[in-house]
C-alpha cells in the first residue's frame, strides 16, 4: 500500500476574512503552491462544501468544529453514484475527485447538518422527539404500516410523495433543483482518488452515508470517530465501494445503519465496470449502534475478495457479521478471513449470510416474479473463514440462507463460542464445516 506524504508547507484558514469560503480558499492556495497542510485552528466554522485537491492535507486542531450548514444555494445537483448505481445527488459537504495524496487528520469535528436533510421514521424515536419534529413541519408526513415518515422540508417531501426517484439525466438536474434536499449527499465522497489518509478526526451527522470512497485505492481510515444518531436514515458509517488496498483500523463507530460496509456496485449496470473491492484489512475497530458491525453487500456485483478482518468488537449492533445480497446482483464474495471477533448484546444474528436480502424485481415485473434471470445475475458467497469469535448474547447464533441455483459454499467456522436464544439455521448450502463451535442456548 502506498502511503500519503505531505511537504512541510502550512497555511491557516482566515475565517474572519473569507467566512464560509475560508477552508476552500486555503485548500486552493495550498494546492497552487505545490501542496502541504491547511491548518484549521480551534473554533466553530460554518462552511460551504469543500473539495480536497492533490497533495493537500487538512490538519484539524483540538476544539475545531466545521459545520456544513444546509443552504440551497450551496448544494447544486450533480450526477454521481449512490447505492451502487448512477443517481442524482447534491454535491457532498466534503468531496474529492481524481485527487492524489490527500488527507484529513487531527482531532477536529466535521458535521454534515444531517438532521436537516434526513427523513425520520416515527418508530425509531420517542413520541416526545417526534412531536418536536412536527413543530418544525407538520404537513410533510407520509403514512406507512410502521407509522409516519417525517420530512424536514416541503421540497424533499414533494418528491418523496411522488414515488419514483427521477432518472439521472442532465435535464432532471435542472428540473429538480428546487427539490435539492431530497437528493441527500454522503458526508465524505472520495471518487477515483489515490493515497488517502483519514486519521483521528470525527465525522458526524451525515445527510446519508458518512464516508464513501468509490474507485479509490491506497486508502487508510485510522482512529476516526464516526457518529450518527441511531435513527439516522441511511446513516451508514464507512462504505467502501470498488476500492483496493484499504486499511480500516482503530475506529469507533456508532451510526444509524451499517457500521463498516464493503460494497461493489449493483446489478448488471455495475458489472459493466469490473472493478472489485479487494485487498482490504479491517482491524481493531469498535462498533456500537449499527445494523451490522462488518457488512458485505448488498451491493456487491463487481465482487468483493481478499479481505482480512481481525480484532474487532461489536457492542449492541443489530447483527454482528452480516453478508447480504439478492438475485440480480451477480458477483462473488470470496476469500474472506475473519478472526478474533468479540460481540456483546447482539440484537439479532451473530452471523448471517443471506442471498434473499430483498425480493428481486426485474424491470416492469411484479415483486414476486423472478423470470428472465441470467447466469450472471446470480450472486455467490464462497471460501470464507470465521474463527476465534466470542458472542455473549444474541437472538440467533448463525443463519445461512443461500440460493438453490448457487448455494453458499465452502465456509469454515472454527473456535466459536456463542450464547444465543437459537442455534444454527441452514438453507441451500454446501461444504459448511464447524470445528470447535460451542453454542449455549438460553
Amino acid at each position: 500500500m502506498e502511503k500519503t506524504s505531505f511537504r512541510d508547507f502550512k497555511i491557516k484558514i482566515d475565517y474572519e476574512k473569507d467566512k464560509e469560503e475560508a477552508i476552500q480558499k486555503a485548500i486552493d492556495k495550498c494546492h497552487a503552491a505545490g501542496g502541504g497542510y491547511v491548518i484549521i485552528p480551534k473554533g466553530i466554522y460554518i462552511s460551504k462544501p469543500i473539495k480536497l485537491k492533490s497533495n493537500v492535507c487538512l490538519k484539524t486542531k483540538e476544539g475545531s468544529v466545521v459545520i456544513f450548514k444546509k443552504v440551497k444555494e450551496w448544494y447544486p445537483l450533480i450526477l454521481t453514484e449512490y447505492e451502487g448505481v448512477k443517481r442524482i445527488r447534491t454535491i457532498s459537504p466534503i468531496s474529492a475527485y481524481e485527487a492524489t495524496n490527500i488527507g484529513i487528520i487531527g482531532s477536529g469535528v466535521f458535521d454534515g447538518d444531517g438532521f436537516n436533510w434526513r427523513p425520520l421514521k416515527q418508530f425509531k424515536v420517542t413520541e416526545k422527539f417526534f412531536k418536536k419534529c412536527l413543530e418544525i413541519s407538520n404537513d410533510t408526513l407520509i403514512s406507512t404500516k410502521e407509522g409516519y415518515i417525517w420530512y424536514p422540508t416541503k421540497s424533499s417531501y414533494e418528491l418523496a410523495i411522488a414515488g419514483d426517484e427521477p432518472k439521472p439525466t442532465l435535464e432532471n438536474i435542472d428540473k429538480y433543483q428546487d427539490n435539492y434536499d431530497y437528493f441527500r449527499p454522503v458526508n465524505v465522497s472520495l471518487v477515483k482518488c489515490d493515497k488517502v489518509l483519514l486519521k483521528g478526526t470525527t465525522f458526524r451527522n451525515s445527510p446519508a452515508w458518512n464516508i464513501h470512497p468509490l474507485f479509490t485505492n491506497n486508502l487508510v481510515i485510522d482512529s476516526c470517530y464516526i457518529y450518527n444518531e441511531s435513527y439516522a436514515q441511511n446513516g451508514d458509517g464507512i462504505d467502501i465501494e470498488s476500492c483496493q488496498k484499504v486499511l480500516i483500523k482503530n475506529n469507533v463507530i456508532s451510526v444509524g445503519d451499517d457500521g463498516i460496509c464493503l460494497k461493489a456496485g449493483k446489478n448488471r449496470e455495475a458489472r459493466l465496470t469490473p472493478i472489485p473491492t479487494k485487498n482490504v484489512v479491517i482491524e481493531g475497530n469498535k462498533v456500537f449502534n449499527a445494523h451490522g458491525g462488518i457488512v458485505f453487500g448488498s451491493e456487491m456485483s463487481r465482487g468483493i475478495k481478499d479481505v482480512v478482518a481481525k480484532n474487532n468488537t461489536f457492542i449492541g449492533t443489530d447483527i454482528g457479521l452480516r453478508f447480504k445480497t439478492q438475485i440480480g446482483r451477480g458477483g462473488v464474495v470470496e476469500n474472506i478471513k475473519i478472526k478474533n471477533t468479540y460481540m456483546v448484546d447482539i440484537i439479532n444474528e451473530a452471523i448471517i449470510m443471506t442471498c434473499g436480502y430483498e425480493l428481486f424485481r426485474m424491470e416492469n415485473e411484479s415483486r414476486d416474479v423472478v423470470n428472465n434471470i441470467l447466469e450472471d445475475d446470480i450472486p455467490e458467497f464462497r471460501n470464507i473463514v470465521i474463527e476465534d469469535l466470542v458472542c455473549t448474547n444474541a437472538k440467533k447464533a448463525i443463519s445461512l440462507n443461500g440460493l438453490e441455483a448457487r448455494p453458499i459454499n465452502n465456509i469454515l467456522f472454527k473456535n466459536l463460542t456463542i450464547k444465543a436464544k437459537s442455534s444454527i439455521e441452514e438453507k441451500n448450502v454446501l461444504n459448511i464445516k464447524y470445528e470447535n463451535v460451542k453454542i449455549d442456548k438460553e
